[in-house]
């Protein structure tokens, strides 16, 4: 009798959990983030699928794209060279980090990249959760390790908290860190300027007549290269601009060893170039001004130099009303929203 006295009160205690219990164990609530392609955008890059933003993920993103622990002496985060009213560049010509030390190259500026097939100058990632490592290592920019990072993050309340909602527990690793960082980038996102409403979206909006101007000398002089929506052919071109004397710059030739890849480099987007100056991967031209008055009077020749270029006498000749108007058509790229302005 006692013996069946227990097994009926172990089943009712089985019966008596309640449904709440249950869905304790369900899996934790973290959303997915829809990313709304834009109009005329090409289709998200391959990597965007096995990482996609979930909430907490990009919260997370956003937490440590901010995070200046990142950094050997606390000073530098990604954002300290990813300014947003820059269109998450800055306005220096190479990047400055830790200690004021320079970089080899000028800020890109983040924006749209989950559209992207390449990053950097050179392109040598290819994916945007292999980015994030980077510059915590390098010299230069934050000089520190990724498990130095971690442990000085891992005692605060807010990082255990917000990684155990983006991943399910509080365990803090590299890989989760790389990943959520790319979340948050994978939702910045521009697609709101003067241009994307009145050509992507017909919204009743009208080019100035200089703009409009701009915009013809624009796709015949520089379409070929900075063409679809997001104003880039994502190639890799050397354009004659004045050479880094640095020995450790070669382009993307630094990435393939192909010597025809020497001073290389992947072509822009210009979306927001108002906001990111100066210009060139190495900062050579303050002005939007400068760099079209360096085309008209001619660029540095090399034996692989684009053809485009070379046809043209090593230069793209442009008037001064040319000039004047493709720099009024370039301004009409530029989205407010997506800098805070």
């Amino acid at each position: 009798m006692k013996a069946v006295l227990t097994i009926l009160s172990i089943l009712l205690l089985l019966l008596s959990c309640s449904r709440t219990d249950v869905i304790e164990l369900t899996p934790y609530d973290n959303p997915e983030v829809p990313l709304h392609i834009p109009a005329g955008f090409p289709p998200l890059n391959n990597s965007v699928a096995g990482n996609t933003p979930t909430k907490y993920g990009v919260e997370l993103g956003e937490k440590l794209f901010h995070e200046k622990k990142f950094s050997g002496n606390n000073t530098i985060s990604c954002a300290s060279c990813h300014n947003q009213s820059r269109a998450f560049s800055d306005n220096n010509a190479q990047a400055v980090g830790i200690y004021g030390r320079i970089g080899l190259r000028n800020t890109p500026p983040i924006q749209n990249m989950a559209f992207m097939k390449f990053y950097n100058w050179d392109g040598n990632i290819l994916q945007l959760e292999k980015q994030p490592l980077v510059p915590i290592i390098t010299h230069e920019e934050m000089n520190s390790s990724i498990l130095e990072v971690i442990g000085k993050i891992s005692s605060e309340p807010q990082y255990t908290d917000l990684f155990k909602k983006a991943f399910g527990d509080e365990t803090i690793t590299p890989d989760r860190i790389y990943r959520s960082i790319a979340q948050y980038e994978y939702t910045l996102i521009s697609a709101d300027s003067k241009y994307d409403k009145i050509k992507q979206r017909n919204e009743g909006e009208e080019f100035t007549a200089s703009e409009a101007r701009g915009y013809h000398v624009f796709q015949q002089k520089c379409e070929s290269c900075h063409r679809t929506a997001l104003f880039t052919d994502q190639s890799f071109r050397n354009v004659g601009f004045p050479l880094n004397p640095s020995i450790e710059e070669a382009g993307r030739a630094r990435v393939t060893g192909i010597p025809a890849d020497f001073m290389r480099f992947r072509v822009p987007s210009l979306r927001n170039v108002e906001y990111t100056a100066p210009y060139g991967s190495l900062g050579q031209f303050p002005t939007l001004r400068a760099v079209l008055d360096y085309f008209d009077n001619g660029v540095v020749d090399a034996d692989n130099l684009d053809p485009i270029l070379k046809a043209n006498g090593n230069r793209i000749p442009l008037t001064e009303q040319e000039k004047h108007d493709m720099i009024a058509f370039l301004e009409t790229l530029s989205d407010s929203t997506f800098v805070g302005k």
